[in-house]
Parts: structure tokens; C-alpha cells; sequence
């Protein structure tokens, strides 16, 4: 199997990513030319990481029949200060609804069961840098 995108430059530092027909419009802040007008490719790694384990999550607490009616998850990246400027540490916090009477030894299964054996972005991110998480209850 083999995933491919196509990245089409647009103007300045805008670009035009397509993704399995859906458009991604990329772009950098205007101090190092950009207009802004879409994500920097940087945090968009943050976001396919809170993507696979949240799908991971969500459908293994489903199949515990878990009664999630709210679950958000915060990912944090601490950045080098030099170029090439790169992750040195990510933070997942995984957020549920207190009042949803969710058991923690479930939640913790689901994410553990997603960090540790169906999160390719995840598995990935592990063999260069830490990948830590956090449970919170609203």
C-alpha cells in the first residue's frame, strides 16, 4: 500500500495540497513571506497525529460501549530555536466529558491500545522524539 499526496505551489509561500480529493491550502506567516492564508506544514503533523490516535480512541470505546458524547484532543509540540527547527517533544492531552461517567480504566486502555500498537503517525513520531499524553476530565 502507498499514499500519495500532490502539493501544487501557488503563490509565494502558499501552496495547494490535494489529499485523497479534499484540498489542504498551505501557507506561511507573512514575516518570512506569507500571506497566512492557510496552515504551516508543521502544525498539520500535530494535526494527522490527534487524528489517527482520536479515531483510534473513539472507535475502541465504542466497541466498549462507552458513552462518550465529548471527547477533544490538544496535541502540544515544543520547537527547536535553530533551523532546521523540528519537535524535540510531543504532548497528547486527551479530553472526555467528566459528567459522561466514562471508565478511566477504559479510556486509558483505549489510548494506550492506540499508542501502543494502531497509531502509525504515532509509531512513527516515537522512533525520533518523545510522545507523551494526558488524560483530563471536563
Amino acid at each position: 500500500m502507498q499514499h500519495e499526496i500532490s502539493c501544487q505551489w501557488e503563490s509565494d509561500m502558499a501552496f495547494s495540497a490535494e489529499v485523497g480529493g479534499h484540498r489542504i491550502p498551505l501557507d506561511a506567516d507573512e514575516a518570512v513571506g506569507g500571506k497566512n492564508s492557510g496552515p504551516m506544514p508543521k502544525p498539520l503533523l500535530l494535526v494527522s497525529l490527534a487524528g489517527c490516535t482520536g479515531m483510534d480512541v473513539i472507535s475502541i470505546l465504542k466497541k466498549m460501549r462507552e458513552p462518550v458524547s465529548y471527547f477533544n484532543l490538544r496535541v502540544q509540540g515544543d520547537l527547536t530555536e535553530e533551523h532546521p527547527k523540528t519537535y524535540t517533544r510531543v504532548k497528547i492531552i486527551y479530553e472526555f466529558k467528566a459528567s459522561d461517567g466514562l471508565k478511566d480504566e477504559n479510556v486509558r486502555k483505549a489510548i494506550s491500545l492506540s499508542q501502543d500498537r494502531y497509531c502509525g503517525v504515532s509509531a512513527l513520531l516515537k522512533k525520533a522524539i518523545p510522545v507523551e499524553f494526558e488524560v483530563q476530565y471536563i
